[in-house]
C-alpha cells in the first residue's frame, strides 16, 4: 500500500491523497489550491498521476478546497465514480457549477478589462466540465460499507464540519487508513459532534488550527458587540462568509440575538449569495445532521432577506446605513463580497467582519493582518473600515479538540500523517500528538509518496 500526498501539504487547501492498494488507485478528495499565487498555480499544473489511471474518488465533503478540482480531473480523463454522502452530493450540485461560473466570469472580466497577463485569460474549467463531474457522483449513506474499487472497501463517518462532511475509512489487503477530512467541533452551534474514530493502521489528520486554541468567548455576544458598535457609527457590517456552513451559523446567531433583544429586531440583514441561499434550503432536508430543532432550523432559514438579483446586490453598495450584509466568499477571494468591499471598505463607519480561517495570500488574510489597501478587479481599494475577527465560530476543531478526538482511537496507528495546515500549524500538531498521545507522526511534503508498512506484517 502507498499514499501519495498531492495536496494540503504546507497549506490548508488543495486536499488530495492517492491511495494505491490491491492493484487499484483511489483518490481521496480533489480540492482547489487557494491563497498564495504559487499555490494557485498548482491548479494549472498536470496532475501528479494520470487521471485516466484512477479507479475511483472518495470525497470527504463539498468545500472547494476538497472538491473544487473534480471538474478538472474529469476534464483531464478521469472516468470513474466519485463517492460521497447524499448531502455532499447535493452541495456539490450547487458549488461546482458555481465555481465553474465564477472562473468563466473572472476570465471574461479579465479579458474585457485587460488586466490578465494571459491572452486570452481562460477558466480552469467550464460549467460543462462541472456538469460532467456531477454525473459521476454516487451518494453513499453514512456508516455503510461500499467498494469504490475491486478489493478496496470504504466507509464514511460523520465529521461534524458541515452538512455531509465525512471522515473516510479505506480498507484494503487487510489494512486500513482513516482520512479525517475536516474535523468539526464537539459543541458546534449547528452541527452534531464528529463520530468517534475507529481503530485503524494509519491516520491522516488535518491541522488547520494545530497551533492554536479557539477562544472560549460567546460567539453570539462577540457578534452582537461588532454589530452594536458599527450601528452606533451609522455603518454597515460586511461579513465575507463561506456559503456552506458559516453563513448558516451566522444566520442562526442573528436569529438568537434578535430574539434575545441583544441587537435590534428591525436591523436589516441580507444574505447576498444565491449559492448560500440554495445551500440554506438544504438544511431543512438534512436536518438529522444538525443539533437544531425543526423550529430553530426554520428560524435560521428566515433570519435574513435573500438577495438573488444582480440589481439588488448592486443597490446594497449605494451609500452606507446600519445593516448586516453576509456575502460569499469567506476569504474574500471572489464572489459578490468583492463588490461590497470595493464599495464599502474605504468608509471608516463600516466594519468588515471575518468569521473563519484566512489562508495565506488571500485578501481576507491581508486585511486581518492590517493591510491598508487591497487589490480588487485590478484596482487598489483603501481599507479604512474596522476589521474584526470572530474566532469562536470556527467549524474546525482546534489543537486540543483534535487531540481529544484522536484519543478515541482504540490503539495507536502505526503512523499519523499531519496534513491540511500551514507549516507552523502542522508542525505544532505533530508535537501535540507526540507529547500528548506518544504516537509516531510526521508531516508529509508536497508530492511525497509513502509506503505503508505495519511492524510484524
Amino acid at each position: 500500500m502507498q499514499i501519495g500526498f498531492f495536496g494540503a501539504t504546507g497549506t490548508v487547501t488543495g486536499s488530495m491523497y492517492l491511495l494505491q492498494a490491491a492493484g487499484k488507485r483511489v483518490l481521496v478528495d480533489c480540492g482547489l489550491f487557494q491563497g498564495l499565487k504559487q499555490l494557485r498555480l498548482r491548479n494549472w499544473a498536470p496532475f501528479a498521476v494520470d487521471p485516466a489511471s484512477i479507479d475511483a474518488v472518495v470525497l470527504t465533503h463539498a468545500h472547494l478546497d476538497h472538491s473544487g478540482r473534480l471538474p478538472l480531473l474529469v476534464k483531464s480523463g478521469f472516468r470513474g465514480r466519485i463517492h460521497c454522502t447524499p448531502a455532499t452530493q447535493a452541495l456539490c450540485e450547487i458549488l461546482l457549477p458555481d465555481s465553474a461560473w465564477l472562473q468563466e466570469e473572472q476570465a471574461e472580466h479579465a479579458n474585457r478589462h485587460g488586466y490578465s497577463k494571459h491572452r486570452p485569460a481562460l477558466p480552469l474549467y467550464t460549467r460543462e466540465d462541472a456538469d460532467q463531474a456531477l454525473r459521476q457522483l454516487v451518494s453513499v449513506p453514512f456508516e455503510h460499507d461500499f467498494e469504490p474499487a475491486q478489493g478496496v472497501c470504504a466507509r464514511l463517518l460523520p465529521a461534524g464540519h458541515i452538512l455531509g462532511a465525512a471522515m473516510a475509512v479505506v480498507t484494503a489487503e487487510g489494512r486500513s487508513v482513516l482520512f479525517s477530512g475536516d474535523v468539526g467541533r464537539r459543541h458546534d452551534l449547528v452541527m452534531r459532534a464528529p463520530a468517534a474514530p475507529p481503530a485503524v493502521d494509519w491516520l491522516v489528520v488535518e491541522s488547520t488550527y494545530g497551533d492554536r486554541r479557539h477562544a472560549a468567548a460567546d460567539a453570539g455576544e462577540e457578534l452582537a458587540d461588532v454589530i452594536r458598535r458599527t450601528v452606533a457609527r451609522g455603518g454597515t457590517v460586511v461579513v465575507p462568509s463561506f456559503a456552506v456552513g458559516r453563513a448558516q451559523a451566522l444566520l442562526y446567531l442573528v436569529h438568537r440575538l434578535k430574539a434575545d433583544g441583544r441587537i435590534a429586531g428591525n436591523l436589516p440583514v441580507y444574505l447576498n449569495s444565491p449559492m448560500a441561499t440554495d445551500v440554506t434550503g438544504l438544511y431543512q432536508q438534512y436536518r438529522s445532521e444538525l443539533r437544531l430543532t425543526r423550529e430553530q432550523t426554520q428560524a435560521m432559514c428566515n433570519a435574513a432577506k435573500f438577495v438573488n438579483s444582480v440589481e439588488e446586490s448592486k443597490a446594497l453598495n449605494e451609500g452606507s446605513w446600519p445593516r448586516v450584509i453576509i456575502a460569499a466568499s469567506g476569504m474574500a477571494t471572489g464572489g459578490r463580497v468583492l463588490h461590497h468591499l470595493r464599495a464599502l471598505a474605504s468608509d471608516a463607519r463600516n466594519t468588515v467582519l471575518f468569521s473563519g480561517y484566512q489562508a495565506a495570500g488571500t485578501r481576507g488574510r491581508a486585511m486581518v493582518d492590517g493591510a491598508k489597501e487591497i487589490k480588487i478587479f485590478g484596482e487598489y481599494v483603501p481599507v479604512r473600515a474596522e476589521i474584526a475577527m470572530l474566532d469562536s465560530l470556527s467549524a474546525h476543531a482546534d489543537s486540543a479538540e483534535l487531540v481529544d478526538w484522536m484519543r478515541g482511537i482504540p490503539k495507536a496507528p502505526a503512523m499519523t500523517f499531519v496534513t491540511h495546515g500551514e507549516p507552523v500549524a502542522a508542525d505544532a500538531m505533530r508535537l501535540h500528538i507526540g507529547e500528548s498521545l506518544k504516537w509516531r507522526c510526521t508531516v508529509p511534503e508536497y508530492l511525497e509518496r509513502v509506503e505503508l508498512q505495519v511492524a510484524g506484517r
